[in-house]
């Protein structure tokens, strides 16, 4: 997109990097994520940012060998915003302290900064009226400044909680302004991009029409084959591509025997009615369910159910003359739970089936256009492409299905159960009309029996566990705070009209320390 400006993010390894990002898209900013190790003299020559962000990282600036931005980055001219590592890092290459945490200087969670010093400044004007909550997340901190800083914001753990060299346009923060537990982060990165001259021409419009002409790059008169779930993900990333490359494209949508209640009627129906795309019903659910016969792990799960994907996907675009790429729905929280982002340094955390356990000879090559792009993104492009807004709006699903909604052993009966349950629970959110404001709601059954008493018999069924889930990106997430008359309405219902469960509770977990889905 170099009809852009570019603002570049500098990685040191921070879970939520991407936030960073996403936050900047928010403000129609075009930026792109580079680990540390890959960011030379050269790369900033060529890219030639317009502002630069240092992200926050796991490391300490006083290890030998920690993590650095090549030196160059300071001659550029162009403001830089430090953020935890990142001001440690800036104020040690120019001169000043980091010191190792303790106990009373470490700061996790929510936190509150103190204004310090000029009231005046462009950057953090929104802050200095008074206390501001932010988000903390560091040992080591800041404890002198370097020469041309002065201090802005302090908090109890951090002395220099905010820092700025005005005359080079060099600012500094511990916390992190890119999660929502800092309210006002947005604001400063507004002020930010601002201060650097950027116009605010990137949006999703751009996006489609860049992604169209990288996916023509890439594939040229080539066929492609799409991995599609039915899910809006894989749906927006196949009608991206149909518009790319026209026929040349094929969906395949594997029926795995893990989807929901008529979720297979749905997607075929919808894709053959109204795009006129070339879709393939590829009915394997014996093939998975066999092969998931006394699995119990949940990685185990993954990477069997991601192995026998890209062997139904080798099995049919062996029928399809010339075809050499295989497109998936990826998105980035995808990939930052699985394996470090353009291989950076953050840390694992699960596999996902469209990125984990990909054979490196599958004999196709991967087209993944939604692979840097949030939930809330794919809906903006799903509307810019004209995807029915009903659609656009379903809940996410996983790609592995509902075999990550059984922990435990996976059986038919199981399964059929699930099924009921989880449609019973949809039903009740749509009816109360809560859907739109919850990011994710399904059932999970779980690996045990419990005695129950129905009618005047003993009963002795399964136990499952609601979830319901507010979000904005997927990253981070709080259980929804239905009222006790829709938990029991929605108990009774599921206990009175589906057989095997004769237990019901609600799972209010937040994200983190849980994940979404129960494996």
């Amino acid at each position: 997109m170099t009809q852009h400006d570019r603002l570049l993010i500098i990685d040191f390894g921070s879970q939520v990097t991407q936030l960073i990002a996403r936050r900047l898209r928010e403000l129609n900013v075009y930026c792109e994520i580079h680990p540390y190790q890959k960011v030379d003299d050269a790369f900033l020559d060529a890219f030639a940012p317009k502002a630069v962000i240092f992200s926050g990282g796991p490391d300490s600036v006083m290890r030998p060998g920690s993590p650095r931005p090549p030196k160059s980055v300071y001659e550029l001219g162009v403001p830089i915003l430090g953020i935890c590592y990142g001001q440690q890092v800036m104020m040690q290459d120019l001169g000043g302290t980091v010191e190792a945490g303790e106990h009373a200087t470490a700061e996790f969670g929510r936190a509150y900064v103190e204004p310090a010093g000029r009231s005046d400044d462009f950057l953090f004007g929104w802050f200095l009226e008074g206390r501001e909550q932010v988000w903390m997340s560091h040992g080591d901190h800041v404890a002198a400044l370097a020469p041309g800083f002065e201090v802005l914001g302090t908090s109890p753990g951090a002395p220099f909680a905010i820092a700025a060299d005005p005359a080079r346009r060099f600012y500094a923060v511990q916390f992190h302004p890119e999660v929502h537990h800092t309210p006002n982060g947005r604001t400063l990165y507004e002020n930010f991009v601002r201060l650097a001259g950027f116009t605010g021409d990137w949006t999703m419009e751009a996006y489609r029409d860049e992604a169209i002409r990288l996916i023509r790059e890439q594939v040229g008169d080539k066929k492609v084959i799409c991995g599609l779930s039915g899910g809006v993900d894989s749906s927006v990333a196949a009608v991206l591509i149909h518009e790319a490359i026209g026929e040349n494209l094929t969906c395949v949508f594997v029926d795995h025997g893990l989807l929901r209640h008529n979720e297979a009627d749905e997607v075929v129906a919808m894709f053959r009615d109204h795009y006129n795309i070339p879709l393939i019903h590829a009915e394997e659910s014996e093939l998975f369910l066999g092969a998931l016969e006394g699995v119990s792990d949940p990685e185990e799960k993954r990477k069997t159910i991601g192995r026998l994907f890209i062997d139904v996907f080798q099995k049919y675009a062996g029928g399809i003359e010339g075809a050499e790429f295989l497109a998936q729905g990826t998105l980035y929280p995808d990939v930052i739970e699985s394996v470090s982002f353009s291989g950076g340094p953050s840390v694992t955390i699960k596999s996902h089936h469209n990125v984990g356990g990909l054979p490196e000879k599958m004999g196709l090559k991967l087209v993944e256009p939604l692979r840097e792009l949030f939930k809330d993104e794919v809906r903006a492009l799903g509307h810019e492409l004209g995807l029915p807004a009903s659609f656009i709006g379903r809940h996410p699903f996983p790609g592995p299905g509902l075999a990550i909604r059984c922990p435990g052993e996976i059986t038919r009966e199981k399964l059929a159960i699930l099924r009921k349950a989880d449609a019973v629970y949809i039903d009740q959110i749509r009816r109360h009309g809560l859907y739109d404001e919850i990011w994710q709601a399904f059932v999970a059954i779980l690996p045990v029996r419990t005695v129950g008493v129905m009618g005047d018999g003993r009963t002795y069924d399964f136990a499952c566990a609601l979830r319901a889930v507010t979000s904005v990106d997927g990253m981070t997430a709080d259980y929804y705070p239905f009222s006790h008359e829709f938990l029991g309405e929605t108990a009774t219902r599921i206990i009175n009209e589906v057989k095997g469960i004769n237990r019901v509770t609600y799972d209010i977990t937040s994200k983190p320390p849980g994940t979404i889905e129960w494996e």
